[in-house]
């Protein structure tokens, strides 16, 4: 009997143990070896995302920086894979243990790391994540929709400049229309400092599309211009306070600005009034600036 007890208590004891050995974080964990081959399929995965964007036959987008990762984790996005270098391992260290063992971590070198980055300053972190997946109805859902619709917007940047702003100032979402930059390439990502990874948006849409499904919903579709790049034919300028309005903002091309059939079939026009020296803003400046008078308009309204 006394065997028996024994016997009993190192069994519950060890099972204990297991326990607590598996509710301890990886990077407690022995490190599985690093990788070290610019062969492995990981490193290809990690190299194609971080240099390409969105890899439409795996679903999977990469995120480099501890920042972008970290928004990543607080959004609750599925990330498929953490790859980390010798450097990043004192930034997952410094993580909540919940996030390190939600994390699947693959180990390689600075160096190996390197070949991966697409930044002149790697930081020795990055994720592959599962993009979330929205539709024309979460763009367009509260009670004043606001959307900011890219036209052939080429700058990654100014995407990503674009897509920050309209969440900072309270847009329901945004559209990134055929012809514009993948607003989940690295750069655009950057920009929107983890804005596209929270902002409802749509891209690759032919622009008609996308304004006809806009005003189908009873939104006013309002173009921009400057005074030198207005198309003919295009209507009239209207008051800032039609902002106040469900209504799209429609920001074009930065050389050529919108499509003269696209900026013909607004409702409206807005233009910002700058100096007569100075022929147009940069597409992230004027979305932003609109997407601000927006938010200014609606609150002055309440």
């Amino acid at each position: 009997m006394l065997v028996s007890a024994f016997m009993l208590r190192e069994t519950r004891n060890s099972a204990s143990r297991q326990r607590r050995a598996s509710d301890s974080p990886p990077v407690a964990a022995a490190a599985a070896s690093p990788i070290t081959s610019r062969d492995n399929r990981w490193i290809k995965l990690f190299r194609a995302a971080l240099r390409e964007g969105h890899l439409a036959e795996e679903n999977l987008i990469g995120l480099e920086g501890p920042h972008l990762v970290e928004e990543a984790l607080r959004a609750q996005l599925e990330i498929h894979a953490c790859l980390l270098s010798s450097s990043g391992e004192k930034l997952l260290n410094a993580w909540p243990a919940e996030w390190q063992r939600s994390l699947r971590i693959l180990r390689t070198t600075d160096r190996l790391f390197e070949t991966v980055s697409a930044t002149e300053n790697p930081q020795g972190i990055a994720a592959l994540i599962k993009p979330r997946e929205w539709t024309f109805d979460d763009i367009v859902r509260g009670g004043v929709p606001l959307v900011a619709v890219l036209v052939g917007v080429q700058d990654p940047g100014n995407v990503g400049t674009a897509i920050r702003s309209a969440e900072a100032f309270h847009a329901t979402g945004a559209i990134a229309t055929r012809g514009t930059a993948d607003p989940w390439s690295a750069k655009a990502l950057r920009a929107s400092a983890g804005s596209a990874l929270r902002l409802p948006f749509l891209h690759g849409i032919a622009p008609a599309i996308a304004l006809a499904q806009l005003r189908a919903t009873g939104l006013q579709i309002l173009a921009t211009a400057s005074k030198l790049n207005r198309a003919p034919n295009a209507p009239a300028p209207a008051p800032f306070e039609i902002l106040r309005e469900p209504c799209a903002i429609l920001i074009g091309n930065e050389a050529a600005g919108l499509p003269p059939e696209i900026a013909r079939s607004a409702d409206a026009t807005l233009e910002i009034p700058i100096s007569a020296e100075v022929e147009s803003l940069n597409a992230g400046v004027a979305a932003s600036l609109l997407l601000y008078e927006a938010a200014r308009q609606r609150a002055a309204r309440l």
